[in-house]
């Protein structure tokens, strides 16, 4: 079987209405699926927790299209295929193979090591304490109960404030910066207008950051790449400088708005779990590592390449076809959680889940991301410990995407 069996692929869908019900559906059919994305994109989809971590780290697998992916001098061709240029036709660590992953990698990892992650955290605490603040007057003392977006007032702002400031983007770039990332994982619309939208706000956006930077140099990571560019062109070129800024920047922010929402839904809608949280009895860090096993920030990523034929079980994967990471599809897998697996159980201890990747390709962020919603989450919940979602769980709008995994907006009520 390759991927070029068309009959056989399964559509994914491109709002992600339903993501663990599309998990189930690609398991039930084998550990390798061949499905369409958005646009009619063909690819692989591993289903179960063993496949993708197996592929993750085969040596056999890139993530440089230019080098590996078999219909990349194709896509001119097809104008609806023209959002997946958001994420594999720029050049930076996520659509590197080998040393110039490494040279790329090695320019931004050394800022978000956990010893360097740590001395952020009194700024992390600061912007908690600021915009629960904010939230109290504004709706905690309302005697009718008002309701509030805490996506819109807390789960965002903190992570988009805190990576704004860690590369220096100016107050007035802040919300496009924002639009930006949400239009990349917005897959809802494979329309070539789309597309070039997209790709104008890059240069555009990113663009004004970095002539902001180099006119007013600052102690930021914006500047300090920009230098590198500047000091050696051979190590970090014009072109990658800007999409390595789009990749820290939108990695940096938009996966924490995730976690931080997906965790309290999670734990308003298990209210036995967040007591057991709440009194001791069961850490913090476990309610993030089961968050991103159910709910991981991202689903789904685009792409990765068969650099020769790869087989999977009674499947080929062919040199040259593209494949997708499904860590929702693996943190849901029975056959390596339990038959219970679709549930959300804090006590489960699942820190081997691959939310955050495994291997060279493992989030530079994930330390800054866990400090965040350390800090985010109780101090949440010791703030207001009557929160209640405004709405039934099954009321919540998932953001328009089969990449992000997260909610449109989180009403609450601050007080029950």
């Amino acid at each position: 079987m390759t991927v070029t069996d068309r009959l056989d692929r399964v559509a994914i869908d491109p709002f992600g209405a339903d993501i663990a019900a599309e998990s189930a559906r690609l398991r039930a059919l084998g550990p390798i699926v061949p499905v369409e994305l958005p646009g009619g994109i063909p690819a692989w989809a591993p289903a179960g927790y063993d496949t993708l971590k197996g592929l993750i780290l085969d040596p056999r697998v890139s993530k440089d299209p230019r080098q590996h992916w078999r219909l990349w001098p194709e896509i001119g061709e097809h104008p609806s295929w023209g959002w997946i240029l958001g994420w594999v036709g720029v050049i930076n660590m996520l659509s590197t193979y080998g040393a110039d992953h490494t040279r790329l990698r090695r320019l931004v990892a050394p800022s978000f090591t956990q010893r360097r992650t740590e001395k952020m955290r009194p700024r992390v605490e600061a912007i908690t304490a600021e915009l629960l603040e904010a939230l109290d007057k504004g709706g905690a003392d309302d005697a009718s109960g008002a309701v509030v977006d805490l996506k819109a007032g807390f789960a965002h702002p903190l992570p988009m404030r805190m990576i704004c400031e860690l590369f220096g983007v100016p107050e007035e770039l802040r919300e496009d910066t924002a639009k930006l990332i949400a239009a990349i994982m917005d897959t809802s619309d494979p329309s070539p207008e789309h597309a070039a939208f997209v790709q104008q706000q890059i240069g555009t956006v990113l663009g004004a950051l970095i002539a902001h930077r180099s006119e007013h140099p600052g102690d930021d990571l914006t500047t300090e790449l920009i230098r590198v560019r500047d000091e050696d062109g051979d190590r970090l070129s014009d072109e990658e400088l800007l999409y390595t800024l789009l990749l820290v920047i939108g990695a940096g922010f938009e996966t924490t708005v995730n976690l931080i929402g997906n965790a309290v839904v999670a734990l308003l809608t298990h209210p036995e779990q967040l007591a057991a949280v709440r009194s001791g009895e069961i850490g913090w860090d476990a309610v993030i590592d089961e968050t991103l096993r159910v709910h991981p920030s991202i689903a789904s990523l685009p792409l990765r390449f068969a650099v020769t034929d790869i087989e999977v079980g009674d499947v080929t994967i062919a040199a040259g076809d593209a494949i997708i990471t499904t860590y929702a599809a693996a943190g849901l897998d029975p056959v390596h959680y339990g038959p219970d697996a679709d549930s959300f159980d804090v006590s489960r201890g699942a820190d081997d889940h691959l939310a955050f990747g495994i291997g060279v390709h493992r989030c530079i962020g994930a330390p800054l991301a866990r400090v965040e919603a350390l800090t985010a989450l109780p101090a949440l919940f010791d703030r207001f410990p009557g929160l209640e979602l405004a709405l039934g769980s099954d009321e919540l709008r998932q953001v328009p995407s089969f990449i992000a995994f997260g909610w449109q907006e989180i009403p609450v009520r601050l007080q029950a």
